[in-house]
């Protein structure tokens, strides 16, 4: 039987220096935006030579590609903490506690509003995007399920991916106004969020008696 070699993990030092750059291209987008971002000024900023960043990233979509990876990390972290079945009274409660812990990630990274909120038009980083959020909304409906027995939901849609993504143009229309996510459109936001769930969750869903393990 053929055996597939499974990809490697990059080693520790090479680990450090992929840290290294991406918190050099974090800090130049939050601070610059995109046009100042290239090979060059990310190298400056970290302080290695420009062939250590091509070494790993081949051009500034890589990188950024790479970056919005970096940032999903934090959005799939708040998706995996644990939540008080006990405070939960419907899955609206839930659905709060989610896009607040989302909403806490984009106000204290610019850089993830650039990427994920602003329109640059960069197609690599949308399609990573969009990929991502697929993840994303497969970890946020296993979250759901271990409080509330969902219905059965259409396979030919994702929806709490769908979900999401809807209540993010709201954000991103908050960004593209004001420059940040005000209380205001936060707020709007979550409304989508839940506007849409309400489509396929019914109002009185029961609540597990104990979560699932």
């Amino acid at each position: 039987m053929t055996r597939t070699a499974s990809p490697r993990k990059p080693r520790a030092s090479s680990q450090a220096r992929i840290a290294l750059i991406l918190d050099a291209a974090r800090a130049l987008l939050s601070e610059q935006g995109f046009t100042s971002l290239s090979i060059y000024s990310v190298a400056e900023r970290a302080g290695i030579p420009p062939s250590s960043v091509y070494h790993f990233f081949a051009s500034v979509p890589a990188l950024l590609e790479a970056l919005t990876a970096d940032i999903h990390g934090a959005f799939r972290a708040c998706l995996l903490q644990p939540v008080v079945h006990a405070e939960l009274r419907d899955w609206r409660d839930l659905s709060r506690i989610v896009e607040e812990r989302m909403l806490a990630i984009y106000a204290g990274d610019n850089a993830a509003r650039q990427l994920i909120l602003a329109q640059h038009g960069l197609a690599e980083v949308l399609q990573a995007d969009r990929q991502h959020d697929l993840e994303l909304g497969r970890l946020m409906q296993a979250l759901f399920e271990r409080h509330f027995p969902l219905p059965q939901l259409p396979e030919d849609i994702d929806v709490f991916a769908l979900a999401m993504e809807l209540g993010d143009r709201v954000y991103a229309r908050s960004v593209q106004l004001h420059g940040a996510i005000t209380p205001r459109l936060a707020e709007e936001g979550m409304r989508v969020f839940d506007a849409y769930l309400g489509l396929y969750l019914p109002p009185a869903l029961p609540k597990r008696r104990q979560p699932l393990g």
